[in-house]
């Protein structure tokens, strides 16, 4: 079964001027064969997040005319933008509307459901989108329109905005993606505004960014980040805020934009695997947003030097938004717009720089999280989680039941590239059932085909193992599918387990479940609304790999050894040495330690010879 929105890599999308026109071109075409007498552009199907969408298409008119003159355009831009002035500009509060702040203000707002009272609490991102969609035709729409309609269009933006910023709570979603658009709304809206006028809002546009987004960012493998519906980051709209950042910084020039984007970019670059999967988020686990996070990867991959294309999108809505039918759908269309005008190329090669959060070689990457315990794994095309153990998650060794990979204390980090091989040494203080402190140091070396895993600990009591993931997905070229197997090999014994017990807190990797499903299952409320991350914290057991230790290791030690990418059988010789802890495999030397006069661990690595 393949995930459904992990499909290809951004940067494959063709992205020259020549592809775009014909992207353009087509969304022209059904827009023409769309268009109701009464100018309506939106899709037939369209039932919520509508309050936007006929305007969006009528920006890509525009847009598509400004580029090549088609004449069949201007008339269905007229008709199309007097349609929605007249039809989609709501000025009566929303029955049931809860996050107003002034009653009766007559203010315009897009509604997210047209029927009143029906879903009223979207009605703040439709708006905002709204206001992006008009901002975007003020921009394009010079000789398009006359000045009569292009007047009543600003001042409905004008409007917009004092609804969002005067007449209701600011971002009552708490959505980062929402908020930062609402910014950008606000500083293209000034550049349109009389001299008396637009300042104030650029102004106030800034302050919102400071005070309402900046200052409430959240902390996440060592990035603050705008907060999303409530979590730090989620890997729908994570990209989706990097978008909005990178246009904020294209309209305004504020360095703010640019340094927030950039630590975004590098948390998102280090959260990613070399293969471009991600999961995890306060809102979705797996679900990838396409087109709208072009824009801030393709700009802030260049500014950092990273490759961020090749995070997967969902292919469906490669160009723009859709319904089922393939059909073009106005919403979001101000992103198409953006990234239509923007010519940043992309940075296809990847970062060689360190980075705590993650160890990156060819095609190997380990992801870590907040703890430096592997989020996501990555070796030979499959994708392995952070296994289940009695309601315990990790990757670790396990002992009595109980997995000792949460820190107490300080997490230490050593990075090493030598030999064409590259390593990263961490290192923990654990407490066990029994209150006694121990280290584990886990190394993971990678040639960049394979990936070797050794994990020291001090001597424990019973028939410990190591905790070596859940493999989850695989990457069959086009597509990441569901996988319940893995190439795997260890020095020690190996076996892969699937949980006894049934029901939603128990994962079984071979079923057809994915782990987004079964996240918003234990989530306290529905999909959509509830928190995966929290609901998969819930999780009691999963299918999982289970290494033992290896027989000739030093009397003081366990020691696990694991081969991610390959099934072939290997050994690993670990003794203590006047340098340190030395471990040795066929393919490498690498010494933990000593510490360095600051406490830190060293770490020298050479390849075998």
């Amino acid at each position: 079964m393949h995930l459904l929105h992990q499909r290809g890599p951004l940067y494959d999308l063709p992205d020259t001027q020549e592809a775009y026109d014909a992207v353009l071109a087509d969304v022209v075409e059904q827009a023409l064969r769309r268009i109701t007498p009464d100018g309506n552009l939106e899709h037939p199907d369209c039932v919520d997040d509508i309050g936007d969408t006929s305007l969006g298409i009528t920006s890509l008119l525009a847009l598509a005319w400004q580029r090549g003159k088609d004449p069949r355009v201007p008339e269905a831009v007229r008709r199309s933008l007097a349609f929605h002035l007249r039809e989609r500009v709501y000025r009566d509060d929303n029955p049931g509307y809860p996050n107003l702040r002034v009653r009766d203000s007559g203010l315009p707002y897009a509604r997210y459901v047209l029927e009143a009272g029906a879903h009223p609490i979207g009605d703040w991102p439709s708006t905002v989108w709204a206001l992006l969609q008009a901002v975007n035709l003020l921009d394009t729409t010079d000789g398009l329109v006359d000045d009569a309609q292009r007047a009543e269009l600003l001042d409905v933006a004008r409007g917009y905005w004092a609804w969002l910023t005067e007449a209701t709570f600011f971002n009552p979603q708490e959505a980062g993606n929402q908020a930062i658009g609402c910014v950008v709304g606000g500083l293209m809206l000034a550049r349109h505004l009389p001299p008396a006028e637009g300042p104030g809002v650029r102004s106030r546009a800034l302050e919102l960014y400071a005070e309402k987004i900046r200052a409430h960012r959240v902390a996440d493998r060592g990035a603050l980040l705008p907060p999303e519906h409530g979590g730090a980051y989620d890997n729908n709209y994570g990209p989706i805020s990097l978008s909005f950042l990178a246009q904020a910084h294209l309209v305004s020039g504020e360095p703010v934009f640019a340094e927030d984007g950039d630590a975004l970019a590098r948390y998102i670059d280090a959260r990613l695997t070399g293969g471009g999967f991600d999961n995890g988020g306060p809102r979705y686990s797996e679900q990838h947003s396409a087109f709208e996070s072009v824009l801030g990867l393709r700009y802030f991959g260049a500014r950092i030097g990273s490759d961020l294309g090749r995070y997967r999108g969902d292919s469906r809505w490669a160009r723009h938004a859709v319904k089922p039918d393939g059909g073009v759908d106005g919403h979001f269309a101000w992103m198409l717009v953006w990234q239509i005008q923007d010519t940043t190329p992309w940075h296809r090669v990847q970062s060689t720089a360190a980075a705590r959060h993650q160890l990156r070689s060819g095609t190997v990457s380990v992801a870590f999280d907040d703890r430096m315990t592997p989020a996501v794994v990555e070796a030979a095309g499959t994708y392995y989680l952070p296994a289940a153990v009695h309601r315990q998650h990790g990757f670790g060794p396990v002992t009595d039941g109980f997995l000792l990979c949460r820190p107490m204390g300080e997490v230490r980090v050593r990075d090493v590239r030598a030999d064409g091989l590259a390593a990263k040494l961490v290192t923990k203080p654990v407490v066990g059932r029994d209150h006694v402190l121990r280290h584990v140091r886990s190394l993971y070396v990678t040639d960049g085909t394979t990936l070797w895993t050794a994990v020291a600990v001090e001597r424990l009591a019973g028939t410990p193992y190591l905790l070596a993931g859940l493999p989850y997905a695989e990457d069959d070229g086009d597509r990441v599918r569901r996988t319940a197997s893995a190439a795997v090999a260890s020095a020690g014994t190996l076996r892969i387990t699937h949980p006894e017990a049934a029901g939603p807190d128990h994962f079984d990797a071979r079923a057809e479940r994915t782990q987004e499903q079964a996240a918003f299952a234990l989530a306290a409320d529905p999909r959509g609304y509830g928190n995966p991350d929290e609901g998969w914290k819930h999780l009691v057991s999963s299918t999982a790999l289970e290494a033992g230790p290896v027989a000739d290791a030093p009397e003081d030690l366990h020691v696990f050894a694991v081969r991610y990418g390959t099934e072939e059988p290997f050994t690993v010789a670990v003794e203590w040495s006047d340098e340190g802890l030395a471990v040795r495999t066929d393919a490498f030397t690498a010494v933990l330690g000593p510490d360095d006069a600051h406490a830190e661990p060293e770490l020298t690595l050479r390849a075998a010879h």
